[in-house]
């Protein structure tokens, strides 16, 4: 989800991005390949959609899933990058689980120079892509070692085994101070409390976010304490507004938990305050207006809406 100016922009399940200002709304287009999960618009107005690969891991992507597409009204969308495509010939060196190519692009960011970040949920990785479709590898993030908590079931490993945890990099903003923050779900077995938020130096080049040197290089951890992060958003002076799909963890929902997810703005100072507590299903997006209004998307699977957080 993202702003411009008034308008509120966000994707639906059908590939359709839409804008509204609350009275009225926009249709901005239709991408191929499903899902767009994250949307994002640039200082001259033009719209990104990101795709993802859709259905399960390891199936083909259809047409048009895992692809950054330029939005513009009156006009067909069209592909800046195959994120897909470039993940198969830049391997997660760190990569746990699945095949290290895969690609599952969740999170966009559009820059001011006219390119754009986009994190993958399954590369682990945050890229930068140019408007001629040249891609970069920003940033990688390295598994962290969790605890496996109580209640996963016969099939998952005792409670209390310690295990190494894929990043999982869902979400990416800029700040107001201009650094690229980028989120984690965190990976099975999705401890909670185990969601980093990393904060990246403009311009680099394959940093790597290290939970066991998280102050070292270009990438350094920002906060820690989270759950299944899904997005972020930077605000006005220094705040960073971060959704959590559930509070128990996306894993713990999935095996019938709580839908309940939160909304929590932190400050450049580490200050945490939740915002509508306990009201939030599902929660997907969230974006700061211009006069810095925040809005929050809900719930992320079936019909939801847009809300504004007072």
């Amino acid at each position: 989800m993202a702003t411009y100016g008034h308008k509120v922009i966000y994707g639906v399940t059908d590939g359709s991005v839409y804008a509204t200002d609350g009275h009225k709304t926009w249709k901005l287009g239709q991408v191929p390949g499903g899902f767009p999960p994250a949307v994002d618009t640039n200082r001259w107005g033009t719209t990104y959609a990101l795709t993802s690969a859709g259905g399960e891991p390891g199936q083909p992507i259809p047409p048009g899933g895992a692809s950054l597409f330029r939005l513009r009204p009156g006009k067909s969308p069209v592909v800046v990058a195959n994120i897909a495509k470039y993940q198969a010939k830049d391997p997660d060196p760190y990569n746990l689980a699945d095949p290290p190519t895969e690609s599952n692009p969740f999170g966009v960011a559009a820059l001011k120079d006219g390119t754009v970040l986009v994190a993958d949920a399954a590369g682990n990785d945050l890229l930068r892509v140019w408007p001629n479709g040249k891609i970069k590898t920003v940033a990688r993030l390295k598994p962290r070692v969790v605890t496996v908590p109580t209640g996963l079931g016969p099939d998952a490993p005792p409670a209390g085994t310690k295990m190494p945890s894929e990043a999982v990099a869902t979400s990416v903003t800029v700040g107001s101070d201009g650094y690229w923050y980028v989120g984690e779900l965190r990976g099975f077995p999705a401890t909670k409390g185990t969601s980093q938020i990393w904060r990246i130096k403009p311009g680099s080049v394959n940093a790597v976010c290290d939970p066991a040197k998280p102050w070292k290089g270009n990438c350094k951890r920002y906060a820690d304490g989270y759950t299944s992060i899904v997005d972020l958003a930077g605000g006005p002076h220094g705040k960073l507004a971060v959704v959590q799909l559930a509070r128990d963890s996306w894993l713990k929902f999935e095996m019938g938990g709580s839908p309940i997810g939160s909304l929590i703005v932190q400050d450049k100072w580490g200050h945490r305050k939740e915002l509508a507590r306990g009201k939030l299903n599902l929660p997907g997006g969230v974006a700061y207006n211009r006069w810095g209004q925040l809005f929050v998307s809900s719930p992320v699977f079936g019909p939801g809406a847009v809300y504004r957080v007072k």
